[in-house]
């Protein structure tokens, strides 16, 4: 969704991303704490395998570099080829170097995150996927423009949708923030929520 072509222009893209979605899953299964302030996803096992490795440093650096490239591709560039992980579809890719820890780590929940993914997407497809999407971001830009006497800057916003156990909005890549579903269908709520994050861009 975006602006009018005339004057400054703005872009937010919203969706629940099952590559993100599949991350954020492992994060879980994995007992990966970062990023700290991100509550844990409903309907996901609790964390099951922090005994099996010895060094959890080494399998938290490679996961937060998976999920930069998994947020914000674009802004995080592999020095090396990706590969597709088996068991996951299309939707982890990993480079081909630096990463075995990881990969050996998450090769037994492919079917589990891969369901999971799909189930909160089609449900997010079904419950908010929809033109409404539009207004809701208009609305908190007419009223930043509102309140600052003049027009938004031009700026790019994406929006993950994720079924969080926690209510809220966070910053998960320079031009990304993840929102709770649930926060997401409270239209006044969310107008709330998301007016902070426009005035700082916009």
């Amino acid at each position: 969704m975006a602006a009018a072509a005339a004057g400054p222009e703005w872009v937010v893209r919203e969706d629940a991303g099952p590559p993100v979605l599949v991350a954020l899953y492992l994060r879980q299964v994995l007992g990966i704490r970062f990023p700290q302030e991100l509550p844990q996803l409903r309907g996901a096992p609790p964390t099951s395998a922090t005994s099996e490795y010895d060094d959890t440093a080494t399998l938290e650096r490679q996961w937060r570099a998976y999920w930069d490239m998994t947020v914000e591709p674009q802004a995080n560039h592999s020095p090396v080829p990706l590969d597709l992980v088996d068991g996951f579809d299309m939707l982890v890719a990993l480079p081909v170097e630096g990463f075995t820890q990881l990969q050996a780590a998450i090769a037994p929940h492919g079917a589990d995150a891969l369901a999971f993914a799909r189930a909160a997407h089609e449900r997010y497809r079904a419950g908010l996927g929809t033109g409404a999407s539009y207004r809701a971001y208009a609305s908190a830009i007419a009223q930043h423009e509102r309140t600052v006497g003049r027009r938004a800057h031009s700026f790019e916003l994406n929006v993950q949708v994720l079924p969080f156990t926690q209510r809220g909005v966070w910053w998960i890549g320079a031009l990304t923030i993840a929102v709770t579903d649930g926060l997401r269908g409270d239209i006044a709520a969310f107008d709330a929520a998301i007016g902070p994050v426009i005035a700082d861009i916009a």
